[in-house]
């Protein structure tokens, strides 16, 4: 059996083992794929792995030995899974393995902006401190979370680790979801009441038709003056044109993204140069432990597969 992962240095750029993939059969493990390429690379391929390479329509059409996709994500959309599944193609992803380190990434971004570590870290070493002729001092307002609203857009189970986290700190949350999760800490609210109360307002949800260019103009307007933005979902949840107005408009006080609507980010991006906004470049999942994490389910959701029970099917 040949088994092809189209772009394996996204998940491990060295530092997990692929070979535990070579059990089932012949291991192909490209770093990347280019678009040129993917049709040639699943030809010939019995088990197929993806991270952000698409498969769509095209891809499939010789892809005659092909028996099962895997994702090795939780979000699905980089494959046709239609498609897949006209041809009798399972596609299964890796949910939860990252509910943890996303949560500690929200706060990480949330912490940055309240505190900005980094600025004030790198001024001690500048020698400001050093020559200061006071006990202390600061470069930028400081912010106690304690007593301030997180309110929360999706409330799956990354969402309510933040609430969960949220509640730690001595926040209020209050959150919107299409489904009312049990388990959820805060108070559910609907979406114009989460704009108008939250302090800061967190992002958990996947992009579909409905939640595209969810923060807007017109939404953020609803928002409160000073409130600050996390998103460490899917960048074409916000207008960015949209959120870069309001950051240098001081609208809001900051935003923290770990996405972007292009990925890598397009440097035409406005965030690039609006006021205040703190960009990670999509690392919110990537812990050690959690990719860890992801490859373990991998391994189990083919073996599920090959034993004649497919898990984590999302076609």
């Amino acid at each position: 059996m040949q088994i092809v992962i189209l772009d394996g240095y996204t998940l491990n750029p060295g530092d997990l083992d692929y070979s535990v993939l070579k059990q089932f059969g012949t291991l192909s493990v490209y770093d990347r794929t280019p678009a040129d390429q993917i049709k040639n690379r699943l030809l010939g391929a019995d088990i197929v792995f993806t991270n952000k390479t698409p498969i769509r329509e095209e891809h499939l059409q010789k892809a005659n030995r092909l028996r099962y996709i895997g994702v090795l994500a939780t979000g699905y959309d980089v494959v046709d899974v239609a498609a897949a599944a006209r041809r009798g193609i399972p596609v299964c992803n890796v949910p939860g393995y990252g509910t943890d380190t996303v949560a500690q990434h929200v706060f990480a971004l949330l912490l940055e902006i309240c505190q900005n570590v980094g600025l004030h870290d790198h001024s001690v070493h500048s020698g400001r401190w050093a020559n200061c002729p006071d006990y202390c001092y600061w470069e930028t307002p400081l912010i106690e979370l304690s007593g301030k609203t997180l309110g929360i857009f999706g409330c799956g189970a990354i969402g309510r680790k933040v609430a969960s986290i949220a509640q730690a700190f001595g926040m209020e949350v209050i959150g919107c979801s299409k489904n009312q999760r049990p388990g959820f800490v805060g108070e559910y609210v609907d979406f114009d009441t989460l704009l108008a109360r939250s302090d800061v307002l967190s992002l958990h949800c996947p992009a579909t038709e409905e939640t595209r260019g969810l923060i807007n103009r017109d939404t953020i307007a609803k928002m409160k003056d000073g409130a600050i933005l996390i998103n460490t979902a899917r960048g074409a949840l916000v207008v960015e044109e949209d959120l870069a107005q309001a950051l240098n408009d001081r609208k809001l006080y900051a935003a923290g993204l770990d996405v972007s609507v292009r990925e890598p980010i397009s440097p035409a991006s406005p965030l690039l140069k609006a006021r205040s906004c703190y960009i990670t470049p999509h690392i919110a999942w990537a812990s050690l432990e959690a990719r860890q994490r992801l490859l373990n389910i991998t391994v189990d959701n083919l073996r599920a597969f090959l034993a004649g029970a497919p898990r984590n099917r999302v076609n």
